[in-house]
């Protein structure tokens, strides 16, 4: 057993592989997070924190919970988790021993609301995460994410980019003065508005079978929904990172190029993504009327796949 202490929290197992095709060990895990922690942690700080963990042997599951073994010194905050209907002691991440902690418990990923514990009625951004069919569309989402942009600046926000760590990317615009309800209508509002523009390239399609080959712009990341954080890590083979990109440089990477072995480099030089973000900006009373008549995603999906449940039984009596 390979183990060392770093800022009072002993690490363990170190060598050990990360998870099977991580191409990274529990070391490369810990030394990735420690090296970013003065860019990740302002990330984190503030924000009830759900982590996505991968255990020797298991599938990765989320844990949103605080376990009851965590340090004292772990910050936590109750709240009502809305989508378990179930109150829930989540972890504040507020500095680099926590990060360090959560390393040892071979947590990759990092998924904090888009709330403050201390605001929690005022979400602080509207999220579009836009995914398109496959890594080599990565193109297509670029220029997806240019039409969220466009709607973005219609309505009077404006929107900072990053790599999902996946094979998409996640547009941020901070808002003020709006409750949950409000900034759900105007997430889909735009999300409508950015599918007017092109409806050959995007689709607002929550049903995946009715999407084709378009690139899906996905409008739920609002209440209490989680996103990966920026310069997070996925549990994905080679281990990607959810890295932050200027607008101008967004077609000339490629969404696998950043990785807990070459993000580090990668950062060096940049400014925090939060010095990105534009001031924070009212909804517009016309965007979230838009909105309020769009059905919600996820509701809509399932009624119509009850429907087509209901048509298939029917075809094969």
């Amino acid at each position: 057993m390979t183990g060392e202490q770093r800022e009072g929290v002993r690490l363990t197992n170190l060598d050990e592989p990360l998870f099977a095709e991580a191409n990274a060990t529990k070391r490369d895990l810990v030394d990735y997070l420690d090296a970013m922690s003065g860019l990740f942690v302002p990330e984190l700080a503030g924000r009830p924190l759900s982590v996505i963990r991968v255990l020797r042997g298991q599938e990765p599951f989320m844990q949103k919970n605080l376990p009851k073994y965590a340090p004292s010194w772990v910050r936590s905050v109750g709240m009502w988790a809305q989508t378990s209907q179930r109150q829930v002691r989540y972890a504040l991440c507020e500095d680099r021993p926590t990060l360090l902690w959560f390393a040892n418990q071979r947590a990759v990923e990092y998924h904090p609301t888009l709330v403050c514990h201390d605001a929690w009625e005022r979400p602080t951004h509207l999220v579009l995460d836009i995914d398109p069919p496959g890594v080599a569309e990565f193109p297509l989402a670029v220029a997806a994410a240019l039409l969220v942009r466009e709607a973005l600046a219609d309505a009077g926000l404006t929107g900072s980019v990053k790599t999902s760590g996946a094979k998409g990317v996640h547009v941020f615009a901070p808002i003020r003065d709006a409750d949950h309800e409000q900034a759900a209508a105007a997430t889909r509002a735009l999300a409508a508005r950015a599918e007017r523009l092109d409806p050959a390239l995007v689709t607002t399609a929550f049903i995946r079978e009715d999407r084709g080959s378009k690139v899906f712009l996905d409008s739920t990341r609002s209440g209490s929904a989680t996103v990966a954080a920026a310069y997070s890590p996925r549990a994905r083979p080679g281990v990607p990172v959810s890295f932050p990109l200027d607008w101008a440089e967004l077609d000339r990477i490629t969404p696998g190029e950043f990785t807990v072995h070459t993000a580090v480099a990668a950062a060096a030089g940049r400014a925090p993504w939060r010095d990105a973000f534009a001031e924070p900006a009212p909804l517009q009373d016309a965007l979230i009327k838009e909105g309020r008549a769009i059905p919600v995603a996820r509701v809509q999906a399932m009624h119509e796949g009850k429907r087509r449940a209901r048509e298939r039984r029917r075809a094969g009596d």
